[in-house]
């Protein structure tokens, strides 16, 4: 049996590569979906595709929208969600992701540090499991598919 994670939220460091050589190198049946991580791609994906904007506004709304496709379905697809949420930009479309797998009762794992906790305790709340690092989430992996525990 395949378990599918998708893998949201920040995309400035390199958490997603850290669980996937992980889930390698522990050899689980583990397949990955993400949101497209090339920043400017993810911005300009809407005017690219369907013709520039004069307001920034309606730039974003259609980069924001073309996303959301590929979001959903991703989500809608997995067994897992995971979202990370970073300490250097506030990543709003991880907490509408967080809340969207929530609400289709899909199996959440959040990641974040502790200077988050506060600020993401709704969102932590609707996780089944809230974490720190990518070797966490491993260990979760690994634990779920196969009963095993860490070292």
């Amino acid at each position: 049996m395949t378990m599918k994670v998708y893998l949201s939220g920040e995309i400035h460091t390199d958490w997603r590569d850290q669980i996937t050589e992980g889930v390698e190198q522990a050899r689980l049946d583990v397949t990955f979906d993400s949101p497209v991580t090339d920043h400017d791609a993810s911005d300009d994906c809407g005017v690219a595709i369907m013709g520039a904007e004069d307001k920034k506004f309606w730039h974003d709304n259609k980069g924001a929208n073309l996303n959301a496709i590929r979001t959903r379905h991703g989500i809608q697809n997995a067994d897992i969600v995971v979202v990370r949420f970073g300490e250097k930009y506030k990543q709003w479309n991880a907490a509408f992701d967080a809340g969207y797998a929530a609400a289709l009762g899909k199996s959440l794992i959040v990641m974040h540090g502790p200077d988050h906790q506060h600020p993401l305790k709704e969102v932590d709340a609707a996780a089944l499991a809230v974490v720190e690092t990518p070797l966490q989430v491993v260990q979760i992996l690994n634990y779920v598919i196969n009963g095993v525990l860490p070292d």
